[in-house]
């Protein structure tokens, strides 16, 4: 067995310029020509001013940009010209657009360390810059902290540290006091502060602070540095929102702790006992490197302002208010309005008891009177269970709770006027499609308006549409073959941005001017003003192709042919499989950095002349909640795999494909499926590219048990085709030991494969010369397993 391995960084930076296409004619585009362009990956925009921020990738080198109206000439603001894995995200602007901030860094893994993909001695970066939208004085180091705050002049940041409130002020020359470098904490109080919001006009904070069973909406004055709160009581208050006056704020008032779920550890004496829920706590232990999203440049969140899990009582007492709490009447959500001035807040609206919309507020909009809220569906393990306003499913034989909708394929959003106590929800979102996140949602900066990014009558794509917040017929803003993500309306309410990508444009930035209603006009891409070397004329158009897995269940594919492809010929064929796997891949550049880089990958593939599929298996989303919680996948029985299988004998079917010359490549979920495929039919995958696969679900050893046979290795012994195998051993996604542990397997079975390990490095690479190592590596695998090997006798 011949296996080939490199874990030198040193090499793999040097290789990745050394490494070129073995048997390519010199006009036929490089990998390289296909990852070269600049994309945008966040975009921003200011409430007061027409003016935009965004964060950029090219080629490893991450920056901000600026621009304004009405030309919109794109001006950097940093000067960051290394691919050196450091991360940007996070970008915010100032209302009067004056202040970018951006945090530099990912976030740490389980052991609390920040990835160094480049090995740096001094250690990672991990920090919030600034810089001023003028292009003056560059970008400088503000502080090192997660989820700032920015002023609404761009004067200061806050963050939350150790349960404290931090201020750091946004000037280049460093502060000399330990509190303006955000070294000391700005506001320190008793128990756990969090969710700071500065007031629109700059001069008072409101904050969160929990107290374990109970917590309290604070206001903080700068001008006198004192604290009042708001209409303190039993009860967890979270949520504050300022209302544009800066006098007054909402906030939301849940049940404080009952005796029942009460687990405060007491000192025996005889007004301090244990809760009745209390347990002592095993002993933990930590260990190995593997919690958190490594290499997507997130940040941890702030201490969330609930009450914590108590243990159940040894006893249950069914006695009212004892075990569950709820308000006189039974609701358990009510929103009141606070006078910051006197620290007097009035209920002004509450839920329904058992309401099953308002249940579980998250990620809501204060927009003028109304409230706007995602209402998720839940369900399943495939999808984003659990989010915001579930209902609870009636067990067998039980009638569905009063108030609870019908079930939804959609996800929704929903308004709420909390100037009218007998108000009800009102669905906003009544088009049918997917509403993938909080980066899909933004609301006008008059508060009227709620945009959204949805596949709503386009179900391969994402398009921009608009409602009244209050209620009314939504509207499609953005119309095209392309794909529109990222709405940001601009202060004026003449323009929106937003990030635009098609089949052969790469992820841009697009500026519709909106008329009076319907339809916004043609979008204009203002950035990148060019493209130098992209081989735009090389792309192919993909094709749509519904596939049937042998249960019947239909598969929406992507379909790539080479633009060279002549009658009669049969070419090799590459199945692509993405991760997640809550994803969708789409006919056109994806919004999402790796699959952008994939969508570009499969394009190169074809360019090389393999036919190339990509295929949306189960349990992704975009076509809706049963496909995403379909039954029986992943350890629970694999069943996505046959959608994989079905894709494999498609293209076994095809006139222009080789029937024994198909491979198959992805990451994570997509690394899970390659390995799949390879040790399950390797009499239709010849080869494959496994990037950080999981290869083993769950824990158990035992042959018969459900979540083995699901494996990857509870079929090893089927494997026969060879593979590329990649992973970085800071990978907080796929735990390196998943690696580690197929790597034995293969040994002992003399199956070829061949190993790149990356030092330090996460989930997906940081570093763009990993990125053009890894192509050159898998183009040389490919080539010698596919391209080389003897063509059917009916080619």
């Amino acid at each position: 067995m011949r296996i080939l391995t490199r874990f030198s960084a040193i090499f793999l930076a040097a290789a990745a310029v050394l490494s070129r296409p073995l048997a390519c004619a010199p006009s036929v585009p490089l990998y390289q020509q296909f990852l070269s362009p600049a994309s945008p990956q966040e975009v921003v925009a200011a409430r007061k001013v027409d003016r935009l921020a965004w964060v950029d990738y090219a080629e490893g080198k991450r920056n901000a940009y600026t621009a304004v109206a009405p030309l919109f000439t794109p001006v950097r603001l940093t000067n960051f010209l290394k691919d050196d894995g450091i991360m940007m995200s996070g970008i915010r602007i100032s209302d009067d657009g004056s202040t970018v901030i951006f945090i530099r860094g990912g976030a740490p893994n389980r052991d609390g360390w920040y990835a160094n993909p480049s090995a740096d001695p001094n250690g990672p970066e991990h920090a919030v810059w600034a810089s001023r939208t003028s292009g003056t004085g560059g970008a400088w180091r503000v502080a090192e902290a997660a989820n700032p705050e920015l002023a609404p002049d761009g004067s200061a940041i806050l963050f939350v540290k150790g349960g404290q409130i931090y201020r750091a002020k946004v000037m280049p020359v460093k502060p000399a006091s330990e509190v303006d470098r955000g070294e000391k904490a700005f506001i320190t109080e008793w128990g756990v502060q969090s969710d700071p919001k500065w007031s629109p006009d700059g001069r008072k904070i409101a904050f969160v602070s929990t107290r374990s069973d109970h917590s309290f909406i604070v206001v903080y004055d700068v001008a006198t540095r004192s604290v009042k709160y708001m209409s303190p009581g039993v009860d967890f208050d979270t949520m504050p929102m300022w209302m544009p006056d800066s006098k007054h704020l909402i906030f939301v008032r849940r049940p404080g702790l009952p005796f029942g779920q009460q687990a405060q550890a007491g000192t025996g004496a005889l007004g301090l006992p244990n809760g009745p829920a209390f347990q002592a706590a095993p002993a933990t232990a930590t260990s190995g490197r593997g919690g958190g999203r490594g290499g997507r440049g997130t940040v941890p969140a702030a201490p969330a302002a609930a009450s914590p899990a108590p243990a159940a009582p040894a006893v249950t007492n069914n006695s009212p208010g004892l075990m569950r709490a709820t308000f006189r009447g039974g609701y358990t959500i009510a929103f009141y309005k606070a006078d910051i001035t006197t620290g007097d807040a009035q209920e002004t609206w509450h839920n329904q008891p058992n309401d099953a919309i308002v249940s579980n507020l998250a990620a809501a909009h204060l927009a003028g009177d109304f409230l706007i809220f995602p209402f998720g569906v839940g369900g399943g393990r495939g999808g984003r269970g659990g989010r915001a306003g579930e209902p609870p499913a009636p067990t067998e034989n039980q009638a569905p709770a009063a108030n609870q909708p019908p079930a939804d394929e959609w996800d929704r959003y929903y308004a709420i006027n909390l100037t009218d106590p007998s108000a009800r929800p009102v669905l906003l979102t009544t088009t049918d499609g997917l509403i993938e996140n909080q980066t899909s949602v933004a609301l006008s900066a008059d508060g009227k308006t709620f945009y959204y990014c949805t596949n709503a009558k386009d179900i391969e794509r994402r398009h921009i549409w608009a409602v009244p917040a209050g209620g009314g017929t939504p509207e499609q803003i953005t119309t095209g073959e392309g794909v529109e993500t990222y709405p940001a309306p601009l202060a004026s309410g003449k323009y929106l941005a937003t990030l635009s990508a098609d089949w052969k444009m790469p992820q841009s930035l697009g500026i519709w001017k909106l008329g009076a209603e319907g339809a916004a006009a043609a979008q204009k891409i203002v950035f990148p003003a060019q493209r130098p070397g992209f081989p735009i004329e090389a792309h192919v158009k993909p094709e749509i192709v519904i596939t049937k897995a042998e249960d019947g269940l239909e598969i929406h594919n992507q379909l790539f042919l080479p633009k060279d492809l002549k009658p009669g010929e049969r070419r090799p064929a590459i199945v692509f499989v993405h991760g997640g796997p809550v994803r969708q891949m789409l006919p056109a550049y994806h919004y999402m950095q790796f699959y952008h880089w994939a969508y570009a990958i499969n394009q190169w593939l074809a360019n090389q002349g393999y036919v190339v599929m990509s295929i949306n298996y189960r349990s992704g989303v975009g076509y809706g909640r049963s496909f995403r919680t379909a039954a029986n996948t992943g350890g629970a029985g694999n069943s996505e795999y046959q959608d994989v299988v079905a894709g494999g004998k498609y293209l076994q079917s095809r006139p222009d494909v080789d029937p024994s010359r198909i491979g198959i490549w992805g990451l994570s979920y997509g690394g899970v499926l390659t390995s799949q495929a390879l040790a399950r039919n390797s009499d239709i995958f010849k080869a494959g590219v496994d990037l950080a696969g999981v290869h083993l679900w769950g824990s158990s050893l035992d042959p018969a048990a459900v979540s083995y046979k699901s494996s990857t290795i509870g079929a090893i012994d089927g494997w026969k085709s060879p593979v590329l195998l990649i992973q970085g051993d800071d990978d907080r996604n796929v735990a390196f030991q998943q690696m580690t542990g197929l790597v034995q397997l293969l040994r002992q079975r003399d199956v070829y494969y061949e190993l790149i390990v990356f030092p330090d490095d996460t989930h997906e690479s940081l570093l763009h010369s990993r990125w053009m190592y890894t192509l050159g590596r898998m183009e040389t695998f490919l080539h010698r397993f596919l391209q080389e090997m003897p063509a059917t006798a009916n080619q």
